[in-house]
Parts: structure tokens; sequence; C-alpha cells
């Protein structure tokens, strides 16, 4: 069998859930006179501030793209400190370094795998004693679950810093009873719509926030710097034709086709959470009935959007690697996966200040982290099978042996 016929029968960490309304909703716009710059993408701008209940919103192709807006419109500049968490893909910190920005990182909690309050509270302490404060914090809601955005928010007021919220993996979650992307205790709120995401559309990525000035500066950015607006024109126009271009921007333009994508999946995002919580707790019953442990804490104060389902799993109780268990379940049709690497020990950070960082709990995480499949189309006898393989691989037999 060929690699390429083994990849299709393997059961994926994630995947897409497309329907023939979502089809329909991008065939309308390619039958349209606007495939870009039109009226979908105002549309799904304020379909998502409305679901999430921030004022302002602006899509970009990505999320990526849009952390870096965010980044800019707090006037982020070379020399400037931000902290992230260390348990993140890479662009939660890269988006800082295109500013120029110097990035550290903070512990993570254990229990959560986000930001550590507590951590993040004695770092700054010390960063007050020697005058290094952080002009902003990105905090991570880690596989959809929120961070203690109330407790980050007080240090922030004590300490004087920004907070962006990456919550690319977080749509559809709350916090506190609210959703996630109300930039209550935060400037601004990032998305993510990559395929494997809670909704698609196809690559692209929103900011949300309540001030309108960040806002503006964001959508300015967006396209190139340039506006045709009259009143934001720094001199009288040469005629009907005309724009300026006020500042350096980039083309982080979202299609109409993505747009309309995000729309129409917007309207099952609820439908799409729900899923995920009853595979989560499909995953809770089954691995806990194997006497499989390290299952995903969930806290009380948070409604999880569970982009990913995560374990912490024992690998020194059996005899089994880390790396022996992925090849092994990979090679059996089962693409396990891994988020993240710790951001600093990736070589590009190792050989700009980072060659010494080592978070403990960061490194607990990666030492015995694994990601299961979870996505709407994932089915409760492929999840039994996951827990059957995993089970035969571990060598569980009669009585657990234990995995906390």
């Amino acid at each position: 069998m060929k690699k390429s016929e083994r990849f299709d029968q393997m059961i994926p960490y994630g995947r897409q859930d497309i329907n023939a309304e979502d089809i329909n909703a991008v065939v309308a716009v390619l039958e349209s006179d606007f495939l870009t710059q039109g009226p979908a993408v105002p549309r799904f701008e304020r379909a998502v501030a409305d679901y999430c209940g921030a004022r302002e919103s602006v899509a970009a192709n990505s999320a990526t793209s849009a952390l870096h807006l965010a980044w800019l419109s707090l006037g982020v500049v070379p020399g400037d400190l931000v902290w992230t968490s260390p348990i993140t893909f890479v662009a939660s910190a890269n988006c800082a370094l295109y500013c120029g920005a110097k990035v550290d990182f903070v512990d993570i909690d254990s229990a959560t795998y986000n930001m550590s309050v507590s951590a993040l509270e004695e770092k700054l302490v010390e960063a007050e004693r020697l005058g290094c404060l952080p002009k902003v914090v990105i905090p991570v809601h880690m596989c959809g679950q929120s961070c203690d955005m109330e407790g980050i928010h007080a240090l922030a007021c004590r300490y004087g810093f920004r907070i962006i919220e990456d919550a690319s993996h977080a749509i559809g979650g709350k916090y506190k009873g609210l959703p996630i992307g109300g930039c209550i205790f935060s400037d601004i709120t990032v998305f993510s719509f990559h395929p494997v995401k809670i909704i698609t559309t196809g690559e692209g990525g929103m900011a949300l926030t309540n001030d309108e000035v960040l806002a503006a500066k964001m959508r300015l950015l967006r396209s190139h710097g340039i506006t045709r607006d009259q009143s934001e024109m720094l001199s009288p126009p040469d005629g009907p034709w005309f724009y300026q271009q006020l500042d350096l921007g980039f083309n982080y333009r979202m299609t109409e086709m993505q747009a309309a994508l995000g729309i129409s999946q917007l309207g099952r995002l609820d439908q799409f959470v729900s899923i995920r919580h009853e595979l989560a707790q499909s995953y809770n019953e089954l691995l806990s009935a194997e006497g499989i442990g390290g299952l995903p804490w969930q806290s009380p104060d948070v409604y999880s959007s569970y982009h990913l389902y995560v374990l912490q799993l024992e690998f020194s109780d059996f005899n089994v690697t880390q790396r022996e268990f992925f090849e092994h379940l990979r090679s059996d049709g089962v693409f396990v996966n891994l988020h993240y690497i710790p951001v600093y020990r990736h070589p590009y950070f190792r050989s700009r200040g980072h060659g010494q960082t080592l978070l403990p709990q960061a490194e607990s995480y990666y030492a015995k982290a694994v990601t299961l499949p979870i996505y709407p189309g994932l089915k409760v006898g492929q999840q039994r099978e996951i827990v059957r393989k995993m089970k035969v691989l571990l060598g569980l037999r009669g009585r657990s042996r234990g995995l906390c």
C-alpha cells in the first residue's frame, strides 16, 4: 500500500465539516459581481462580532495576519517586550517579532495548559524590579479553554500592559458565561478559521475589539495602508478616483468566497461545539473504563470549544516511549498529534536568546502530551477503536496500572 493510500484511510486529528449549504454559499459569491472587497466580508465581520458581543471586528486572510494587525494597532515597535505562552503555535510569538519586539515566555498551568496567572505575577514582580515590564501579554486559549482572563486583566491594570487574546482555538467557547471574543478583559481577541478549527473559511482569521481606534488602524493596515475615505485623507483629493496611502500596510484581506463560507459555517457553530463536547465526554468515559487517565481538566469558569483533546500520559509507567506511541498509532491508522512543542525549543528561538530557556510546566506538558482525533465527523465507533489500539499499545490488562 502506498503512503498516500495509508494516509487516506487514516483517522485525522481534525478536519473540516462542509455541507451543501456551505458549497451553495460559495457558489453564489462566484456567480456574483464581487470576489473580493464586496459585501460578504462586512456581513461576516458583523455576524461574528454580534455572536461574541464585541463592537468591532476585522477579518483577515489568516489568524497570523490578524495577530500581526493586532500587534501593530497596539503600537508594538522594535525594542518593546511582549510575553506569551510557550505552549502555542509559533504565530503567537512570530507576529510580535514581525514588529521588531522581543519575545519572552510565561510558564503554563499544569491543569489547563494555559498561561499560569501565578507564574505571570511572579515574572511581573521581577520584571518591575528590573525595569523591563512587557508592553503586551498574549494569553493563548489552549484547546479552546479560556485562560483566567479576569486574573490576567487584574495584573494588566496593576502593571500597565495591554492584552491580546489568542483565541485561535476558542470561537464558540465561553468564559464565566459569556462568549469568548467579547473583549471584556482584553484589548483584542483573535480567532482562526483554518480547516481544522471550529469553523472554517479555508484559511482566514478575525480580530475583535471594543476600541474603534484599534479597529480603524487594523482595517487601514489590512489593505496596504490605503484609504479612499476623504475624511481620513491628509490633503484634498484630486478627484473621485483618488486614494491615499497613510501608512505602510499589507494585503491581508479576506476574500468574498472565504467570508461566504464563514457566514454559512457560523450558523452551525453551536452545533459543532456541542458535538465536540459529546465526543470529549465519550473519550472521558472510554479512557476511564480502560484505566487510562491524564484526561483534560475543565475549569468550572469555562465552556471550552474543545478544538483539541489532549491527554497527559506518563509514558515512563509503560514499556513504550512517547515517540514509539506516536509512530505505532500513526502506522495503525490513527493520526495522533502533539500540540505543541514549546516555542522556545525551536532553533530560531534558541539562536535568538532562548538557548537556556526551560520552563518546568511546559517541559512536563510536552513530555506527556498526546492529541487524540476530535472533529464533528468522528464517530463513537472510531473513538472505541482508537482507545482499543491505545490499550493494546500501552499493555493494559485487567486491573489498571494507572496513568496520571
